[in-house]
């Protein structure tokens, strides 16, 4: 009993400290700001979004700075993301611009039905519509925001309301549907296989379709009274997601956890060609976008390379105006952990030293620039793209991503036939092998190879992000590992990453995983990133195309990404597996929709490497 009230103090006490630091930032607002909460804006429908609005006292006209959000903002409770709202809201005051932080339709107090991303994309479009008009409006509005306060930005930009003047996204990869070679439909897939993140996600954000509602007759003094004592937020049973995600079928996962009842049974259903990726708020490459953007992305994130290659279509954006309007930051964090860095940023297990920037003054002065019109030295101080090397543990600039300077050399996938595990003799060669000595390894959908560490997000204590020391888990029979001779010379690696490899197996389908590690002369061999490809998918996304026995077939993966410079001495690995789980779902293997099935198969899978077949990876190697 004692330990349970000494529990219950602690809470409490705890509690008390977020309260107090509430408080406080409030007064602070409140001395400077004029101050209007549950706003309900109205949407072209009917629908009404709850809107909190922060805006300087006085008659000046400010620009906007606008966060459209599907989580909860309410003032009135206890814990970090409160405090850091208000926070948000009072710097932006203190600068001159007003600060208005929004609920996606269907979340908390806004009205409607929810769907992922906010849809419908108009409602991003009414609301910039509603503010530039406001009588305080300067008719400027930048939005920001990191993870589902960033994803809705790049779809709503496309509709190309006048009064968009400045983005800045930070890990915004779940809003990007279709770019250039990734077919990912936010997040949803890698290489057509399912992300398991957003599962474990949708557990906890998704509406419940009984969840409570206020009367639409409610006025907004009594909203602004009740959100003291109700914030409409529910709070979901803690799930063991480690144990939860092996359930199958897998469309059931919700369901066995007793979850809310919502859009994930019917997305989970989908196929990456579903005509309803192109119906909702994904940002497709086929739509115009010409909004001046601050891209913020993370080595560790689930989305790197599509970011990325968002970044490089804008750049080519025909409006010469608007490409030269494109800037990058890439950090090496976990998501949306830009500001967590430190003297010694530690991501997982490995360090990557002081890996701080001053975002503040990045973000601000970019909008001070194209909200306020400020001759500022934005342009002058800014490098086109930032990236952090790990490794070397520093910050670089370049013009371009990948660096100008980055030049794609072949590894090659050799072997005398055993490349299982660590311990057998798969290399990394400069020139192709004469003939094949294929390399064969089992995968198990009961037994599959386990996520350890990784670009991930969102999947609770089933995945923990970053850097971690792999040299145990290639120990495992069922995954091939080919590594390089130790490096005479340290080399840079910054770009994209991409492989093909040579397989067959007596399976209609299965999966082939690969990760790219860094090995250092300890042993100790940490993951950079990684990729899937569902074989299925090899000729595209358009169609299935299953595999024969005996037939051997060329499939390409999706680019990874990185900047990291391999020390003198270090060298370079890949693991290739049929699984990389619950970082992403397991193939079962037998052709069918996998969502729907309970029993897989063994695919006894060989990864072939010759003149006929080679099986390669090739690097961005940077020459100084």
């Amino acid at each position: 009993m004692r330990k349970i009230c000494l529990l219950l103090l602690f809470v409490a006490t705890f509690n008390l400290g977020w309260s107090q630091q509430l408080n406080d930032i409030y007064k602070k607002l409140e001395a400077i700001a004029v101050i209007d909460q549950k706003v309900m804006m109205p949407m072209r429908d009917g629908v009404k979004l709850a809107t909190d609005i922060y805006r300087p006292k006085g008659d000046a006209k400010v620009p906007i700075v606008f966060s459209r959000t599907p989580y909860n903002f309410n003032t009135w409770g206890d814990g970090e993301m409160r405090t850091r709202g208000l926070e948000a809201a009072y710097d932006a005051v203190q600068r001159g611009y007003a600060y208005v932080v929004q609920n996606e339709r269907g979340r908390f107090f806004s009205e409607g039905q929810w769907d992922i991303l906010g849809t419908p994309t108009t409602d991003g479009y009414d609301a910039f519509e509603w503010m530039s008009k406001q009588s305080w409006s300067n008719g400027k509005i930048g939005v920001i925001g990191c993870s589902s306060t960033a994803e809705w930005q790049m779809a709503v930009a496309s509709l190309n309301h006048p009064a968009l003047a400045a983005m800045v996204a930070q890990g915004f990869g779940a809003g990007v549907g279709r770019v250039g070679e990734f077919y990912e439909q936010g997040n949803w897939f890698r290489g057509g296989a399912q992300q398991m993140l957003f599962t474990s996600w949708l557990y906890g954000t998704q509406n419940d379709a009984f969840r409570p509602t206020f009367p639409k007759d409610i006025t907004q003094a009594d909203l602004v009274r009740v959100q003291r004592f109700y914030d409409m937020a529910t709070e979901m049973p803690k799930v063991d997601w480690a144990q939860a995600l092996r359930h199958l079928p897998v469309q059931d996962i919700i369901k066995n956890v007793n979850g809310q009842k919502g859009i994930y049974e019917d997305m989970i259903r989908r196929k990456p060609n579903d005509p309803a990726w192109f119906k909702g708020g994904l940002y497709h490459d086929t739509m115009p976008m010409n909004v001046p953007a601050y891209w913020f992305v993370s080595w560790y994130d689930v989305s790197a390379s599509p970011n990325l290659t968002l970044f490089n279509q804008m750049r080519k954006n025909p409006n010469k105006e608007i490409a030269d309007n494109q800037y990058l930051v890439i950090a090496p964090t976990l998501h949306c952990a830009y500001k967590r860095a430190t003297e010694n940023t530690v991501v997982g297990e490995r360090s990557m030293g002081d890996a701080r920037l001053n975002y503040d003054e990045l973000t601000w002065g970019w909008f001070d620039m194209l909200l306020k019109g400020e001759a500022n030295d934005f342009k002058k101080n800014t490098a086109r793209v930032k990236y952090f090397t790990m490794g070397s543990n520093t910050w670089q600039t370049s013009e371009t991503w990948p660096p100008a300077k980055a030049v794609m050399t072949d590894y090659f996938l050799s072997s005398e036939g055993k490349a299982n595990t660590s311990n057998g003799n798969g290399k990394l060669v400069a020139k192709i092998p004469s003939s094949d000595k294929p390399d064969a390894f089992s995968y198990d959908p009961a037994n599959p190879v386990s996520s350890y560490g990784g670009n991930v997000c969102c999947t609770g204590n089933a995945v923990t992000g970053g850097a971690f020391d792999q040299s145990q888990m290639e120990l495992r029979d069922d995954m091939l590992v080919y590594t390089s001779e130790p490096l005479k010379e340290g080399m840079e690696v910054s770009g994209f990453i991409e492989s093909t490899l040579y397989l067959s197996s007596d399976v209609k389908d299965t999966d082939v995983t690969i990760k790219l590690i860094d090995v250092y002369p300890d042993g100790k061999a940490y993951n950079l990133d990684e990729t899937i490809q569902r074989v299925r998918y090899r000729e595209g996304y358009e169609k299935e195309v299953w595999m024969e026995k005996g037939n051997v077939y060329k499939v390409k993966l999706s680019p990874m990404s990185t900047s990291n410079f391999f020390a003198a001495g270090h060298r370079v690995r890949i693991e290739v597996a049929g699984s990389n789980f619950p970082r992403f779902e397991r193939n079962l293997n037998t052709g069918g929709n996998n969502f729907d099935e309970s029993v897989g198969v063994v695919a006894h899978t060989q990864i072939h490497h010759s003149k006929k077949y080679p099986s390669v990876v090739r690097l961005p190697i940077v020459k100084k």
